[in-house]
């Protein structure tokens, strides 16, 4: 798959330490439309796009529109029994606070309107100062903050949310969708398409430029036993200290050999995971009011619900997300700390990087019940009749998704590699100097 190499191997320029692997290769040119893989790991460590500053300005505008007529429009509506109730997206999360759970307001209001609205508006603000080719004031610390900002967006989540609400509770009421719900799926999209084209390389390089990696720095071998740190920020190569500590000269951002009680953090945000998700089950999410009856239900119990309607997609979407996505990553990051520990043949590790990166990506769909409690509960508002309440659950369930993302982010993968014998993979990889990235051509899902 591999397409061209670059002969760098003396220079000082376009050197990267992988975040994943630490090891130390020499960025080749890259055409639009391509990406530099790790040698070793296959960590992408630069993807370039076409026109990134026009791209980026164009999509995070087009999504800002459709995020401000989602929140100016009707989103959802029901007629049941000859009561009708329509709502708009802000009451999702307003609702929640009048049944005394502004914890979760506040986790749904956060991750869906306000932080992907400040990283749509740092988005046109540095694009607008780099196509005037005049960085406008507070540049790098607004670049800084959207690597930060990207992992915590989940309006993308929040549409599977809402067509799993949407099936909950057609069998019982009329159902109308507002010009609110399409014009947020829209959004939903731009707003992942946006991330997406980020080109984080070329931005930082039109920003700041691109000093000279440290003297001394050899490529094709891990940068920590030389001391250096490769910024996970801006990428930047970096020298350390005598005790393993930094800032990067480009972007401010702090540096560390291995992040400082990596492990020891991870395991105890587990452990305070595993806590958590045991009021999580035991208590109930929601409770259901109809005709005076009021019925408790939990997250299995939701799951038992839908098998018997029927529904069996929802029904596993909603199990795969809040019971084996919470178990899976707990034990798959627990596994994760016991392995750095016994260290393996580097093709185990590879396997290794692979099933953090499998933890880290999927670990925000977990989200899909808290919301899916947040619009029925702001939308069947009937009392005796017909009304949806929030349980203990959800707060608990909440906790659960935000301290395993938070413990997946604490854990320093380059800790896996540490001390690896120093033999050549097995693959066809071997073929190619292991100082240069491997250029591939993107396919159609990664320009999208």
């Amino acid at each position: 798959m591999a397409t061209s190499v670059a002969t760098t191997r003396h220079s000082r320029r376009r050197l990267r330490a992988c975040h994943e692997c630490d090891l130390l290769v020499a960025l080749p040119p890259l055409k639009p439309r391509e990406k530099a893989e790790c040698p070793r790991c296959e960590h992408i460590l630069a993807t370039r796009h076409d026109k990134p500053a026009e791209r980026s300005l164009a999509l995070a505008v087009a999504a800002l529109i459709m995020l401000t007529l989602s929140v100016s429009f009707p989103f959802i509506s029901f007629e049941a029994r000859g009561v009708t109730n329509r709502i708009e997206l802000t009451e999702t999360a307003s609702t929640l606070v009048g049944f005394h759970e502004p914890l979760v307001a506040i986790c749904v209001l956060l991750t869906v309107i306000i932080l992907p609205t400040v990283y749509l508006c740092s988005v046109i603000w540095l694009s607008l100062g780099l196509l005037r080719r005049r960085i406008l004031p507070y540049s790098r610390g607004i670049a800084r903050a959207l690597k930060h900002l990207t992992p915590w967006m989940m309006a993308d989540v929040f549409v599977i949310a809402a067509l799993v609400s949407l099936i909950k509770i057609a069998g019982m009421a009329d159902v109308s969708l507002g010009l609110s719900f399409w014009t947020f799926c829209a959004y939903a999209l731009l707003l992942l398409l946006t991330t997406q084209s980020i080109d984080t390389d070329w931005m930082w390089f039109a920003l700041a430029s691109e000093p000279l990696a440290p003297e001394g720095a050899r490529s094709g071998e891990p940068a920590t036993p030389q001391g250096l740190s490769g910024c996970t920020t801006c990428g930047l190569v970096n020298r350390l200290d005598a005790q393993g500590h930094g800032r990067c000269r480009r972007c401010g951002e702090t540096l560390h050999a291995r992040t400082p009680g990596s492990r020891q953090r991870t395991l105890a945000l587990l452990l305070a995971a595993m806590v958590m998700y045991i009021p999580a089950n035991l208590y109930p999410i929601m409770s259901t009011t109809s005709l005076g009856n009021t019925s408790p239900s939990t997250i299995i119990g939701g799951v038992m619900l839908f098998l018997q309607h029927g529904d069996i997609p929802i029904a596993v979407i909603i199990f795969t997300a809040s019971v084996v996505v919470p178990i899976g990553k707990i034990l798959a990051l627990g596994w994760l700390c016991y392995a750095v520990r016994h260290r393996g043949e580097p093709l185990n590790n590879v396997t290794r990087v692979r099933l953090y990166r499998i933890t880290e990506f999927i670990g925000r769909w977990s989200m899909v019940d808290v919301f899916v409690v947040a619009i029925l509960v702001a939308l069947i508002r009937a009392g005796e009749l017909m009304s949806i309440s929030p349980g203990p659950a959800a707060l608990s369930f909440a906790s659960v998704v935000i301290i395993t993302m938070l413990a997946a982010h604490s854990f320093d993968p380059r800790m896996i590699w540490d001390d690896l014998p120093q033999r050549p993979r097995r693959t066809w990889r071997n073929r190619l100097p292991r100082d240069i990235a491997t250029v591939s051509p993107r396919k159609e899902s990664d320009d999208a």
